[in-house]
């Protein structure tokens, strides 16, 4: 179309001044456009932290029960740890720190991120080393150790990223599409710095960027993303093959370890037996969802028991412990806090179908499955943010193509 436009334009004889300057009024805005990419560009971190609470923290001091009562309280998975200034390497070797916002002193250090996969490992361990008698080992004096020795369980205990408040929404997808789970934004940061991934950063304060919330970005804009969102989740190459699944009988603590070693967050429970802990999931019924966030819905107080049943067994006494709780006792569970359902989809749906399933529900991966309900693979968030950045790219080349041409 821009072709055809300059080319009418050359054709017209002898133009005014005044027509001259229309024409190129209208193709400077056709070509001022923005494609998904240009949009993506446009738009900054920022916006996603504008109805965001301040971070949420604990002290290195705090106790393993402590932060465990603290993700519950606050309904996340995963919190940022806090220590004075010079006594400790932050993880990855950042140097993300507070200032006073009067002063500049620096008053605190963020050292790393204890997630509750970190403390259910913590009290795994604990149980094997007392001979995985659950009933004898004493729990308590396991949550009383300080939350900084945990730190490290898990991989994204390790990973603690910084974003600009100016970081575009496209380079902002480019450091989550890697597996990134969340980032710490500074508040009134004194840096021009515009870069989308800094070691060291000093703010008065911090808010928190997850995935979920650059996922709920894209599904409010999905108008003008809808080139690339109503195409299949298939035909997106966003399907992860690479499923792995535990089976239905597989008791809890041997989980909680299967995970921490393959870096999972969540499971899918299949319908199947076998002598491996961790098996390919393609192919088999996927009856249910584990994840960390199973094990924070349950009371430290049932913790120690549940650890030996089944993961079947374990999901029906959560589910039904929360059906007692009620909002009159001040305990209802929130949406959420609600355990994962199992959501699952099929290679044809769109991926703004899959979108409204991830946020809807709150759930941070969706099994994908044949018509006979056999598991095919999962889309994760992570899957979703590389799949509509690498097309908003590519989409983005084909126009320079055709504009080149």
């Amino acid at each position: 179309m821009e072709r055809s436009s300059v080319e009418k334009a050359a054709a017209t004889p002898n133009p005014t001044p005044g027509e001259n300057k229309n024409k190129n009024t209208t193709s400077n805005s056709k070509k001022q456009r923005p494609g998904p990419c240009g949009w993506l560009r446009e738009h900054r971190v920022s916006l996603l932290t504008r109805h965001k609470r301040r971070l949420v923290e604990v002290p290195y001091t705090a106790t393993i029960a402590d932060t465990a009562n603290a993700l519950q309280a606050n309904c996340v998975s995963a919190m940022a740890v806090a220590a004075p200034p010079g006594r400790w390497i932050g993880a990855g070797g950042t140097m993300i720190l507070e200032s006073d916002p009067a002063t500049g002193a620096v008053r605190k250090h963020y050292i790393g991120m204890v997630t509750m996969l970190d403390i259910l490992v913590h009290i795994a361990e604990a149980g094997v080393k007392g001979g995985g008698k659950w009933e004898e080992m004493d729990l308590n004096q396991s949550m009383m150790v300080p939350v900084s020795s945990v730190i490290g369980h898990s991989l994204e205990g390790l990973s603690l990223w910084t974003l600009n408040p100016n970081t575009s929404i496209m380079d902002c997808m480019e450091t989550f599409s890697k597996g990134v789970h969340r980032a710490l934004v500074p508040i009134g940061s004194q840096t021009d710095n515009s870069l989308p991934v800094e070691l060291v950063e000093s703010s008065p304060g911090y808010k928190m960027v997850t995935q979920m919330d650059v996922i709920r970005f894209l599904q409010e804009s999905s108008h003008e993303l809808k080139d690339i969102l109503s195409s299949s989740i298939q035909a997106l190459d966003a399907i992860n093959e690479n499923v792995f699944a535990v089976a239905k009988n597989t008791k809890v603590d041997e989980v909680i370890k299967t995970m921490r070693a393959a870096s999972l967050t969540a499971v899918p429970v299949v319908d199947a037996d076998g002598v491996e802990l961790l098996q390919d999931g393609r192919g088999k019924r996927v009856v249910e969802t584990f994840s960390a966030s199973d094990l924070r819905d349950c009371p430290m107080a049932q913790l120690q028991s549940w650890l030996g049943l089944t993961v079947t067994e374990f999901k029906e006494k959560v589910g039904a412990l929360k059906a007692t709780l009620t909002p009159e006792g001040g305990t209802a569970i929130s949406d959420v806090q609600q355990s994962p359902k199992l959501i699952t989809s099929f290679p044809e749906n769109s991926l703004k179908e899959v979108i409204e399933m991830v946020v809807v529900n709150h759930v941070h991966r969706v099994w994908v499955v044949d018509r006979q309900s056999l598991l095919l693979g999962l889309v994760s968030l992570t899957d979703i943010l590389r799949a509509v950045r690498e097309s908003a790219l590519k989409m983005d080349q084909d126009m320079q193509g055709i504009v080149s041409q």
